[in-house]
């Protein structure tokens, strides 16, 4: 343990009693007091403050956003060039093969490009970066800020005590805001499926903010558990697990996150890696599907569950990639591939879970509508 490293609200945590683990080498907390399950049904009721500052927070600058944003395009298939100021988008990294190394979100600040990476893969995404960009781009990683998110159905009436302009953010809108009087950068995101704010905040202002929010009677604090349980409710990828440098945008169902622009038949078609990968299988179709699974009973699925056809023999056609108990769904939840010929909605296969096969149904994702304010 003595290894790893601790965010600037580490101490915070303790104090709120918060069980620690390591996770993509910081210590970091995985439940409080309170709970897995009470965390999580509470976020989706009310708001909960994630600390996410594990994460790498990176600025690309080329003296423009127009010559970063160019730039950028050639490691991404996503539409830089045509995001608006004060606006944030998904993306990904892809690799020569056309799989994914990392998925992203990334924002246009009007004179550079802001970057936010997963914390397991920050170390080799700033080296991919700085490799690609230089010297054209500086490639800044940004070591001075915490990054916290606030998330809930009243994230926005916490958040708005300490400015009510933040009311006025649509979906993945991103600015600069005031809060308490220190500049933060806040876009209107997250990784739970409900409305909320994303915010990095000076390291030494992050605690005094946070305690704000948490002496709120909306806000509680919720660790990686219920992270992870609230994302996978919401059809949301975990890199690692559901998304890696062997899966395909579009087996990995993410095809919504190519424009059109960056498509084949686009006006900025191709440049990054894998795109004739990429292309052959928007064209072609692929074997293999991610998508949603319901299994039956109250027993999860858990990543790594082997899926069938058939309640007896035949070869595997997949594998659950995460899964769990679904607080808010009240039951089992979880996300895999199957072939291509089982990935309908509705279709029923079989999960093996200790040698016995389970019916799980292949559902819509995600299994919790979204609450997102577009």
């Amino acid at each position: 343990m003595g290894d790893l490293k601790r965010t600037p609200l580490y101490d915070l945590h303790v104090e709120l009693g918060a069980k620690m683990v390591g996770f993509a080498g910081y210590d970091m907390p995985v439940q409080y007091p309170l709970g897995v399950m009470k965390e999580h049904l509470h976020c989706r009721g009310a708001a909960g403050l994630f600390d996410v500052s594990h994460m790498g927070q990176v600025a690309l600058r080329a003296g423009s956003y127009e010559a970063a944003a160019k730039a950028f395009e050639a490691l991404v298939p996503q539409d830089v060039m045509g995001l608006g100021a004060g606006r944030q988008r998904y993306g990904f990294f892809t690799n020569d093969a056309g799989g994914i190394e990392d998925d992203l979100m990334f924002a246009n600040r009007g004179d550079h490009l802001f970057v936010v990476v997963n914390a397991a893969c920050k170390e080799a995404d700033i080296a991919r970066m700085t490799a690609a960009l230089s010297p054209d781009v500086t490639v800044e990683e940004i070591t001075d800020r915490a990054l916290v998110a606030l998330q809930g159905p009243a994230a926005e009436t916490a958040l708005a005590r300490l400015n009510p302009a933040v009311v006025d953010m649509a979906f993945m809108d991103f600015t600069e805001v005031e809060l308490d009087g220190v500049a933060c950068w806040v876009s209107r995101s997250g990784y739970t499926g409900e409305d909320g704010y994303e915010i990095s905040i000076p390291e030494a202002d992050a605690e005094g903010i946070c305690r704000k929010l948490l002496a709120m009677e909306e806000v509680e604090g919720i660790g990686l558990g219920a992270r992870d349980s609230l994302r996978l409710e919401s059809g949301l990828c975990l890199y690692g697990n559901d998304i890696d440098a062997s899966t395909s945008p579009i087996e990995a169902a993410l095809t919504w996150a190519i424009q059109k622009v960056r498509r084949a038949d686009g006006d900025r078609a191709g440049g990054f890696p894998g795109a004739d990968r990429i292309f052959g299988d928007l064209a072609e179709g692929v074997a293999r599907k991610r998508v949603g699974l319901a299994p039956t009973g109250r027993a999860p699925m858990r990543a790594g569950t082997q899926l069938f056809a058939a309640a007896e023999g035949g070869e595997p056609i997949g594998e659950v990639t995460s899964g769990g108990f679904g607080p808010t769904y009240e039951g089992p939840v979880a996300m895999g591939y199957v072939g291509t010929a089982q990935a309908a909605v509705g279709t029923e296969i079989f999960g093996e879970v200790r040698g016995k096969r389970m019916p799980v149904t292949v559902a819509k994702m995600p299994l919790v509508p979204a609450n997102f304010k577009r």
